[in-house]
């Protein structure tokens, strides 16, 4: 059995605002790069617990720079930096796919740090005439390539979003969201504890988990905080002043260009 993991940073465990992530202050950057690894490596062990052959995890924000691979277990292999027009590189083959860390989408009420993609540049995104936030693009990219989003971990609004998108997936919530910056947090270990066991159980129940069913040609719309242009190229279509959309047969093409 492999497992993919892809990481973000803003749902992972003792991070409740924006200066954990924005290396204004080292030392609370220091800290959220803690807190990733450790909810990395309780992924990690959580999966070979259940059976896991393989697990890639993939450092997925940002840059792709945040955790010293020193840091992760030497079990995992870790893919950072960029990864040109390929959203999961080294998904191939994998049985599973854990979203880890996530956030809930631009706009929702009481979530930590919510945004989809850009909270700069994109004030809402819609796949197939649904609003949608990350993790519900990166599931039907994931299905794509024939795997099952099984687990996503996050605050409780995040939760929430991946239960509504991605029928009958597992999450595991660290924290509840007061606001776009603030959260009441279970300590990173109860946290990471909590994590370990909820990808061990999930992986256990493999079989019960399908991907995600998406109608093709899928459409992806962009409303755009400023008036640009997202990525793509002439099959971009103007919907008004800032909001365009295309359609194509990939969501992974469409979304990276």
């Amino acid at each position: 059995m492999k497992v993919y993991i892809f990481c973000d940073l803003e749902g992972v465990s003792g991070i409740p605002a924006g200066c954990f992530i924005s290396g204004e202050r080292p030392e609370l950057r220091a800290v959220a790069a803690r807190c990733m690894a450790g909810d990395i490596n309780a992924c990690i062990a959580g999966c070979f617990e259940a059976g896991a052959e393989e697990v890639v995890v993939r450092d997925g924000h940002g840059a792709g720079f945040n955790v010293n691979c020193e840091m992760i277990d030497a079990r995992a292999e870790l893919v950072q930096g960029a990864s040109p027009q390929v959203r999961f590189p080294g998904i191939e083959g994998a049985g599973a796919l854990i979203l880890l860390g996530y956030h809930a989408m631009a706009g929702t009420e009481g979530a930590v740090l919510e945004h989809t993609f850009s909270s700069a540049t994109i004030q809402n995104m819609w796949l197939n005439g649904r609003k949608v936030g990350e993790l519900g693009i990166d599931a039907a990219i994931a299905a794509e390539h024939g795997v099952p989003v099984v687990l996503v971990t996050g605050d409780d609004k995040c939760c929430r979003e991946a239960q509504e998108h991605i029928p009958g997936v597992a999450v595991c919530c660290v924290k509840q969201g007061l606001s776009t910056q603030g959260a009441r947090m279970f300590s990173p270990a109860r946290a990471q504890e909590k994590i370990r066991c909820a990808a061990a159980d999930a992986l256990r129940r493999l079989a019960e988990f399908s991907p995600v069913r998406l109608n093709y040609p899928a459409t992806l719309r962009w409303e755009l905080v400023e008036r640009q242009m997202p990525p793509g190229g002439p099959e971009i279509v103007r919907i008004d002043g800032r909001t365009y959309e295309k359609s194509g047969m990939s969501v992974e093409r469409l979304l990276i260009g």
